[in-house]
């Protein structure tokens, strides 16, 4: 009896331990996501891409069901994205709105890094507003930086891409970064988060405008060495999105 017991036990562990492992690896390869927003409550979805999804058939990639795309221009004061141009030029062709991402350097003044931005994206008929991306990267952390004057060069950044451009540019940024540089600051820029295990919940109770639920989507149309697509989601109707920004 106890043999027996002892044998269904067992069973039933490997039952769980086999489970457990196929759903984790149904999501590393993107067959499904911890995230899933309904289209119900956001019918708006889009995708944001960099040099790492390749060559872009953006024919191909528009007709799956998405409405907008961003794509990375700059990084820093110097950096330019090497597909930009390309990937910049050919999402025009389609029906999605389109607009450009830069990533925050946190060694490099804001001044330089809006003209290396400006330089890169030109103004085009329905374009998404500019975005910053802050986030850490490297050795940085809250730990290490100096949280006034990063906020100060995002702010002479954001001031400058706001002239050039005649809309507030938006922040994508994780909920740490936000708490720390955002928080009861850029009450004028909208807000797109990154939250890929649960929806988002800023810490002072700030709406988003964008969400990027998942880091692992997979669609057709790229070949990059990222075999992966961002996903995200805006947080409003159609009507709602057709007029954001403008």
């Amino acid at each position: 009896m106890k043999r027996t017991v002892k044998i269904a036990v067992l069973a039933s562990i490997s039952v769980v331990a086999l489970s457990l492992f196929t759903v984790a690896l149904l999501l590393w390869n993107g067959v499904f996501y911890i995230n899933n927003p309904s289209r119900e409550d956001f019918p708006v979805r889009g995708v944001d891409v960099s040099a790492y999804q390749g060559e872009i058939d953006w024919q191909t990639l528009a007709s799956q069901d998405i409405e907008f795309a961003f794509i990375k221009a700059t990084e820093g004061s110097s950096f330019t994205d090497k597909c930009f141009a390309y990937n910049h030029r050919e999402a025009l062709k389609t029906d999605l709105r389109v607009g450009a991402y830069h990533f925050f350097s946190f060694e490099s003044g804001g001044d330089t890094q809006a003209e290396n931005f400006i330089k890169a994206v030109p103004k085009t008929e329905n374009m998404l507003p500019p975005v910053v991306d802050v986030e850490f990267y490297g050795n940085f952390s809250a730990k290490n930086v100096d949280t006034v004057a990063i906020v100060s060069e995002l702010k002479t950044m954001t001031d400058a891409l706001y002239e050039h451009y005649g809309m507030h540019p938006i922040i994508y940024t994780a909920e740490e970064e936000y708490s720390l540089f955002i928080e009861g600051r850029f009450e004028s820029n909208p807000i797109w988060i990154r939250g890929v295990y649960s929806e988002p919940h800023i810490s002072d109770g700030r709406n988003w405008n964008f969400w990027q639920f998942t880091n692992r989507a997979k669609l057709d149309g790229y070949n990059g060495e990222e075999r992966f697509i961002d996903m995200n989601v805006f947080n409003g109707s159609l009507e709602e999105f057709e007029s954001f920004g403008k």
